[in-house]
């Protein structure tokens, strides 16, 4: 659309593969030509016009050669031309060919094809002039009366419309649709006459609905969502009339629309504050999100729940509700089912908290028996945590809890085991009386762990916590069991010599680069078995990991010995039984170090586990009272600490979230009194299909923050230099994965511009969604471009171009503007967010950072940002290099953390050299 002031309601898609044509041949094809070359024809004067060019000379000829065709394409087509085209004089005046084309316009409307008069009757919404209106009247009202609804319920729309503009053309037109609406049998046409009503004439629409009130229920949907917005309204702006009123909307909870009720809920809520009201809501809002099937739906809807809960009067209505919220459950999808648990989390009191755990137990065996999906694992995480959650803050659960979970130690994922064994370690802590029940689940389920981080934490919580001479006995027999024959060296070397035959296949394959859970590389050993043998697969647990080469375990393991081995010595008096169980414990340790020295686990083992294990075999020789207190009770007293400091972390996030529930007023704030308030001054209570409506259009206000920085100024990019023929600058609108440029384009020269074009192009994984469209500008003419770009990854981009012109009248080439780049920044879309250790690790660890390394520089970047952040500025650049995970992620984490100065006031031991 040009700089001018005419307004457009259709956008065309312009091609700019050929050149206008001429008023010239333009003329003789409206003329002489055939239906389809005419056709052709006006496309192109169509979009000639809306690309500013004025035709004057062909409005006559369209009017005698192209008005009278019955073709029903030429008719749209036309309809768009009167739309675009200028109808006055420079002056104001009404053209003198209108008087032809309003005559056109009036045997449209009784045209015998129902489309030509609904298509006509639309185009007339468009028209603001009351001269070509007011001879249309009477065949407009005509309309009213036809027997097809679709150019009745177009007729209502124009007279809305008409009525609207220009009252004076039809000043009885809301009795006029109240007659029709009383005797109309379409639902389209009835909400449409409705509406009319509720923005003409209210108090008729009232009465209307007054007389059939009750039978609400058997009107279409989109007549009773009309009927939900009129009775918001009213109520809204005038609260008497509530009691008038919200029996119907209690009666459209029932709809059979989900859009009907789910603005009838919203209604409700907005309406009433009574518990039987917001029951009713919630239980219509649960009901639309089990049967509706779409996922968004789903969310939204949860989301009116989750607002609902917010308001401290509304939530021991919605602890009611805890087991039928329970049932969106049955969604198979992960958002959903977690905001879900949440909002069941939030809601769990001491009167629900039973059922919820019967019904989260349940869940979690059920995901134990369903066949593998991609999200059971995370969604089983889910359960376990929600599952801790309930058991911190209901402890009396815990011990129905405990056993069901407890199962899932040996599971293969290691996700949902290490949340379990977090939650055992957690449980054995705090609540003494079901450390003998965790201690015997524990060891039942000790034999059967796959995962070695899982058997680590299972070992210590054993370690710390068995205080019986009976379950230390027992930890030493599964440990036994577990670690098989030995000497480890000796058993391993026989079974080789009698099992292993010559032909057995033994394969180089290629390294596999890896990256761990911390970011750094680690690569794996080429030389691999084809296949794992029978006797690998029969080997106990701990035997497994230690000839893998995981002496981490068998560091674990010694501590856990030196544990046991001094609580047994200070439970049994026997001299003999003492040094028979330490000898037991020493000799593990030492044939460990044995197999660690040997040749037989793929990797050796660590100077740090063998300094561990040799430690522990030193205080076992010794049991001095100091190593024993150091043992049993400071390890002890650091987790109390740590679980200690959570806790306190959590009351605290509790209590500012209680803090911003509640609704505090200071001493000097004056009450309102809604009775006492006047209908101007209820301006503080929002309409809420207002803010819908607002939102739907992108035009929600956003209150700027104090800081210039962060005003719309702030983002205004200069393109061109002041002394430029064609001035131009860009907003730039950042709206998570769109960036709108609204282009001010300015033409500070004298001459006439002729396709003046804003051509755009990007680097990086940046998108043009579509090319701008050309335009003219008058001499000192100014116009708005704007241009959708899409992002594509979380990358930094730029923008560049040029803008390209022809001046009128000058033969010579076109013209061209270099524009200046716009860089787009990541933080301007990126989102803050918040993650747990597990999960920031895992998704750490999946991400591909060997792809995203660039250049030298990145790399010192990150060696910068760990010295920042870890605070150790004399750490070595070998060590510093060894952590490198990616250039993007220092940066981001970097500036969000630090600021911009991140890199600022960092020394290093020695300078690196690259």
């Amino acid at each position: 659309m040009t700089a001018a002031e005419n307004v457009c309601y259709t956008l065309i898609n312009v091609p700019m593969d050929s050149e206008p044509p001429s008023e010239i041949s333009l003329k003789n094809d409206l003329e002489k030509g055939d239906v389809k070359l005419k056709t052709e024809a006006l496309k192109k004067v169509i979009i000639m016009i809306l690309n500013g060019e004025k035709l004057p000379g062909l409005l006559m000829t369209i009017i005698r050669f192209v008005l009278p065709l019955q073709d029903h394409t030429i008719k749209k087509l036309l309809l768009v031309f009167w739309e675009i085209v200028p109808k006055t004089t420079p002056d104001g005046r009404l053209l003198q060919e209108m008087i032809l084309v309003c005559d056109a316009y009036r045997k449209d409307l009784q045209h015998p094809n129902e489309f030509i008069r609904g298509s006509t009757l639309r185009f007339l919404c468009k028209l603001k002039e009351a001269e070509l209106l007011e001879p249309l009247m009477p065949a407009i009202r005509a309309c009213l009366e036809h027997r097809h609804s679709y150019v009745r319920r177009n007729a209502v729309l124009a007279i809305y419309t008409i009525y609207r503009n220009f009252e004076h053309l039809i000043p009885d037109a809301p009795e006029l649709i109240h007659d029709f609406l009383v005797n109309e049998k379409d639902a389209s046409c009835k909400r449409n006459a409705f509406m009319m009503l509720i923005h003409a004439d209210q108090d008729r629409a009232l009465d209307y609905l007054s007389t059939c009130i009750d039978q609400v229920q058997t009107f279409g949907d989109i007549l009773q969502l009309v009927i939900v917005e009129l009775i918001y309204k009213v109520c809204h702006a005038n609260p008497s009339e509530r009691a008038r009123f919200i029996r119907c909307i209690y009666n459209l909870l029932q709809s059979s629309s989900p859009a009907v009720k789910y603005e009838a809920a919203g209604t409700l809520v907005t309406l009433s504050s009574a518990p039987t009201a917001i029951k009713a809501a919630a239980q219509c809002y649960i009901d639309l999100i089990i049967k509706e099937s779409d996922n968004n739906v789903k969310l939204i809807v949860l989301d009116r729940l989750v607002e609902l809960k917010e308001h401290p009067s509304h939530e021991r209505v919605l602890q009611d509700l805890v087991m039928d919220i329970l049932r969106v459950l049955s969604t198979p999808d992960l958002e959903v089912r977690k905001k879900t648990l949440q909002l069941a989390l939030d809601l769990v009191s001491s009167r629900n908290v039973e059922e919820l755990v019967i019904v989260l137990k349940k869940e979690v065996i059920k995901t134990n028996n369903v066949t593998e999906h991609e999200d059971t694992d995370k969604y089983r995480q889910l359960l376990v945590r929600t599952l801790h959650s309930c058991s911190v803050r209901f402890p009396d659960m815990a011990a129905n809890v405990i056993p069901v979970l407890m199962e899932f130690l040996s599971d293969s994922n290691e996700a949902a085991a290490a949340d379990v064994l977090e939650f055992v370690r957690e449980a054995i802590q705090r609540f003494d009386n079901l450390r003998p029940l965790i201690v015997e689940k524990m060891l039942e389920v000790f034999h059967a762990i796959k995962s070695v981080k899982i058997y680590r934490g299972a070992l210590w919580i054993l370690g710390e916590y068995c205080s019986t001479k009976e379950d230390i006995q027992s930890v030493m027999t599964e440990v036994r069991r577990s670690l098989g024959e030995i000497p480890i060296v000796e058993s391993e070397i026989k079974k080789e010599a009698g099992e292993l035959k010559p032909e057995e296949e033994v394969t180089v394959g290629p390294a596999q680069k890896l990256v761990t859970e911390m970011g750094t590389y680690a690569t794996q050993s080429a030389l691999s078995s084809s296949r794992p043998t029978k006797k690998e697969e029969d080997r106990p647990p701990l035997r497994g990991f230690l000839l893998d080469g995981d002496f981490f375990v068998a560091a674990s393991l010694a501590t856990t010995l030196t544990k046991i081995a001094l609580r047994y010595v200070s439970l049994v008096q026997e001299k003999k039984k003492q040094n028979s169980f330490i000898a037991e414990a020493m000799l593990l340790m030492a044939t460990i170090l044995h197999l660690g020295k040997s040749s037989l686990p793929k990797k050796p083992i660590t100077d740090d586990d063998v300094d561990r294990i040799s430690l522990c075999l030193k205080v076992l020789s010794e049991c001095s009272p100091l190593m024993n207190d150091i043992f049993n009770k400071e390890c002890r007293q650091s987790l109390s600490h740590m679980l200690s400091a959570k806790l306190e972390e959590e009351k605290l996030s509790q209590k500012k979230e209680s803090e911003k529930r509640n609704v505090t007023v200071q001493p000097d704030d004056p009450i309102s009194f809604m009775q006492l308030t006047a209908k101007n001054e209820m301006s503080s209570k929002e309409d809420q299909f207002q803010l819908s409506l607002l939102a739907a259009m992108g035009n929600t206000q956003r209150k700027e923050a104090a800081d210039p920085l962060a005003s719309k100024l702030n983002k205004v990019t200069q393109l061109t230099g002041f002394s430029d023929p064609v001035y131009a600058e860009a907003y730039v609108h950042v709206n998570q994965y769109d960036i709108v440029l609204d282009v001010l384009v300015v033409n500070q020269t004298s001459d006439t511009l002729q396709n003046c074009t804003l051509e755009l192009a990007t680097l990086g994984d940046l998108k043009l969604v579509e090319k701008p469209s050309p335009l003219t500008l008058a001499p000192h003419d100014f116009a708005n471009i704007k241009a959708n770009v899409k992002v594509a990854s979380t990358e930094n981009g730029i923008i560049f171009g040029n803008i390209v012109y022809d001046v009128s009248g000058a033969a010579s080439d076109r013209n061209c503007v270099v524009l200046s780049d716009i860089h787009i920044d990541i933080m301007d879309y990126i989102q803050p967010a918040s993650c747990t250790d597990a999960e920031f690790r895992q998704m750490w660890a999946e991400f591909e950072w060997e792809n995203k390394v660039s250049c030298m520089p990145c790399m010192l970047f990150w060696v910068f940002h760990i010295l920042k952040s870890t605070n150790m500025k004399c750490l070595t650049p070998e060590k510093a290099l060894s952590g490198y995970c990616g250039f993007m992620a220092a940066n981001l984490y970097a500036r969000s953390i630090f600021g911009e100065d991140a890199l600022a006031n960092v020394s290093i031991e020695k300078p690196i050299h690259l």
